[in-house]
């Protein structure tokens, strides 16, 4: 099974720019029969799988702690216990890692990502080395979209 994780900031809100984003992307993943792999909570979490939803597609949440609540739209639920140092399975777990935005979390996913020799689609996150970076939704979206049809 293919899988696809999302990364990015927790606490983008309902209705912002980056969570349309996000939603969209969750959307064509599952539209392309990946699966979403997050880390379960909010922000970009929250909007990639309610757009994986939408397609019918299968969300999993790795979630940092045992009692972590998930996002509504997480389908299968893995409570860790490993506060932060669950990023290495949320990236380790896929084919490709998509970042939205974010802050350090999402640096340190990017860093084990590009370590793994994960490919990483960025759109507004971390200028760093061996990413491909976005500032243009259409344009990272129309790349995405293409790039998923190649693969």
């Amino acid at each position: 099974m293919r899988s696809i994780s999302l990364i990015g900031d927790g606490g983008v809100q309902k209705g912002s720019e980056l969570y349309k984003v996000a939603e969209e992307i969750g959307y064509l993943v599952a539209k392309r029969g990946y699966v979403l792999i997050c880390g379960g909570l909010f922000g970009v979490m929250e909007a990639g799988a309610k757009g994986a939803k939408k397609a019918g597609g299968l969300t999993i949440g790795i979630l940092p702690e045992y009692d972590s609540p998930s996002n509504q739209y997480i389908d299968i639920r893995i409570p860790t216990g490993m506060g932060q140092a669950r990023n290495v399975l949320v990236v380790s777990s896929s084919d490709i890692v998509v970042a939205v935005g974010g802050s350090y979390g999402t640096l340190s996913e990017i860093g084990h990502a590009l370590k793994l020799d994960k490919k990483v689609i960025g759109y507004r996150t971390w200028e760093i080395e061996g990413i491909k970076n976005f500032v243009e939704a259409e344009d990272f979206l129309n790349y995405f979209s293409n790039f998923l049809n190649e693969t």
